[in-house]
């Protein structure tokens, strides 16, 4: 009787915390600073250090704080007040990490959105946040300004890939992908990143504001529980916590240290893994906005990074890059996966990949989600379980509980994740019913996050991961929900009914496949053309099916149900 007692409350127990790593501490005192105080604090401790290098550029910290500073009077200067919400829709770019800290510091808030998004989810996201202000990437603008007049934008700055390079990979650029770009100024909308920066040198008023730590610092996006497209609302506390437990789980840096950030800003992964830890801990952000799995193996060998931090399907590209198997990699002292499951399979390949190129760095999954303000797990470096997801974070909980009964279960038992803990998002943007639906208040009045994922914890506190609640598929570390890619094939008059689930696919790790019955009297071939059209218009290019197979009929459960895993398990007999 006493071990199930103890069984049933690893959640009170916490057996994970003797498992921390000598320089991981138990717990912190969270101090009361905004986002950008802590980035001021490592310029102070190292003004000279290299913040970011970008394309032959670079900044130190002393300089981003200026760079920083002078972004922010801007900001003032247009019009941008306390609590407004600002739109980025940028790639890893520099222009894009001074926008996230100068709108913080002047107490706004960054609405973070992915610039390959469809034109009705930009408009989308533009609606439900209010956005009166946008700073949108140039090969986004056309799908931007298609959508403007139905939303409450005021103003659009307009950044290039291009503006922070070198003179030289300038004119590279323009030569090549630039020279098909073309702004046209004149629109009434539309200001140069230039001209924005030139309005801040004739302000002169104040324009640092002081926030409390609760009070909402980023908007991110993801599918929620249902899937369609939902505003997560992140504190400066959330994810200033997710920063102090990550850079402190992970192997310790040093000056000089740096990492690849091909993670993206606008997802909680990159932004706090790849970003805000980094520079928080004084560390060189490699900023690489575009990334192309098959140019990997170039960008370890020329820029040497000490951190790597990536999708599983990355690490699988590293160990079959032949222009590594020679290589040296004693560089690299730690590797951090996230956003999919990494097998043990995978892992065990490459840590022994890594210890024949001369490097101790051994793979450290981690676990957590865009409503977690990112990982809220990791893999120690002493102890390691294969298979194992990590322990939880300093000051955070988890627990695995019945899905019916919601009630904690012993260790080894297969259940719903939940989470609590200081970077637990505040909610869902102007969606109190969903938000009700995913934060849950136990007798202690402690928060629970309901992640919708299944998984174990055995008896030392290591997480297993074990599928998911919702129907969910994970591409290159994106989240894409099959019912929302099925509303909007829905949307043609001929289609019947559809499903969509994920296939194999040897980078992406999976994509989006949709099964589709046709009404009588519609054309394969016609039908074909015009679901692609509608998925252009209203889904990201990540989320657009890969695949689309018609069928006279779809399998049915018992219920009467479309049976999507029957769609699966004959996809899986295929190969």
């Amino acid at each position: 009787m006493k071990r199930l007692e103890k069984q049933q409350n690893l959640s009170i127990s916490k057996p994970w915390v003797k498992y921390y790593d000598e320089w991981t501490p138990k717990s912190f005192d969270y101090p009361e600073k905004m986002l950008w105080e802590f980035v001021k604090e490592s310029a102070e401790k190292n003004p000279n250090n290299m913040a970011y290098e970008y394309y032959g550029s670079n900044a130190t910290f002393k300089k981003l704080m200026k760079e920083i500073e002078e972004c922010a009077r801007s900001l003032k200067s247009i019009g941008v007040k306390k609590d407004d919400i600002v739109t980025v829709c940028s790639p890893n770019i520099p222009q894009a990490v001074v926008l996230f800290y100068a709108i913080n510091m002047i107490g706004a808030v960054s609405n973070m959105i992915h610039p390959l998004s469809a034109e009705k989810e930009i408009e989308n996201y533009l609606c439900l946040s209010k956005s009166k202000y946008v700073f949108c990437i140039d090969i986004t603008l056309d799908k931007l300004l298609n959508v403007i007049k139905n939303t409450s934008v005021e103003l659009v700055v307009v950044l290039s890939a291009a503006d922070k390079m070198s003179t030289i990979t300038k004119y590279a650029y323009k030569l090549t992908q630039g020279r098909k770009i073309k702004v046209d100024y004149n629109n009434e909308y539309l200001l140069s990143w230039s001209s924005f920066i030139d309005f801040g040198y004739l302000y002169d008023g104040e324009y640092k504001v002081k926030r409390k730590t609760t009070d909402r610092a980023v908007i991110l996006y993801s599918g929620g529980t249902t899937g369609k497209p939902k505003g997560i609302v992140i504190s400066n506390r959330n994810f200033n916590a997710a920063t102090m437990q990550t850079g402190t789980m992970i192997t310790p840096v040093k000056d000089g240290d740096t990492v690849l950030t091909i993670m993206p800003i606008f997802h909680a992964f990159g932004l706090d893994v790849c970003i805000h830890t980094p520079l928080t801990y004084g560390v060189t952000c490699i900023l690489i906005p575009v990334f192309n799995y098959k140019t990997f193996g170039r960008l370890i060998k020329q820029y040497k990074p000490n951190y790597i931090v990536g999708v599983p399907a990355l690490l699988q590209t590293m160990i079959n890059d032949a222009s590594l198997q020679n290589e040296d990699m004693s560089f690299v002292k730690c590797i951090i996966t996230g956003g999919d499951v990494v097998s043990a399979e995978l892992k065990t390949k490459v840590d022994k990949f890594m210890r024949e190129r001369g490097s101790s760095a051994t793979v450290r999954p981690g676990y957590g989600l865009t409503e977690g303000s990112g990982a809220s797990s990791f893999l120690p470096d002493k102890h390691q379980k294969l298979g194992s997801t990590g322990i939880p974070c300093q000051d955070c909980t988890y627990k695995i509980v019945d899905i019916e009964t919601n009630k904690e279960v012993p260790a080894n038992t297969v259940g719903e994740i939940l989470i609590s803990g200081p970077n637990v998002m505040l909610g869902y943007l102007n969606d109190p019913e969903e938000t009700k639906k995913v934060l849950e208040k136990d007798k202690d009045n402690v928060v629970w996050l309901h992640t919708g994922d299944m998984g174990k914890m055995d008896e030392d506190g290591f997480v297993y991961f074990d599928g998911r609640l919702k129907r969910i598929i994970i591409s290159s570390g994106y989240n894409l929900y099959p019912n929302h890619i099925e509303s909007v094939i829905m949307k043609h008059p001929m289609v019947e009914e559809v499903c969509v689930i994920g296939v194999d696919h040897p980078y992406k790790s999976q994509v989006a496949k949709a099964f589709v019955v046709l009404k009588s009297e519609a054309r394969e071939d016609t039908v074909r053309r015009e679901i692609k059209k509608l998925c252009l218009e209203y889904l990201a290019k990540y989320s657009q099916p890969y695949q689309i197979e018609f069928r006279s009929s779809l399998p049915r459960t018992n219920l009467g149900k479309i049976d999507y895993k029957q769609l699966e398990r004959e996809e899986k007999e295929k190969k």
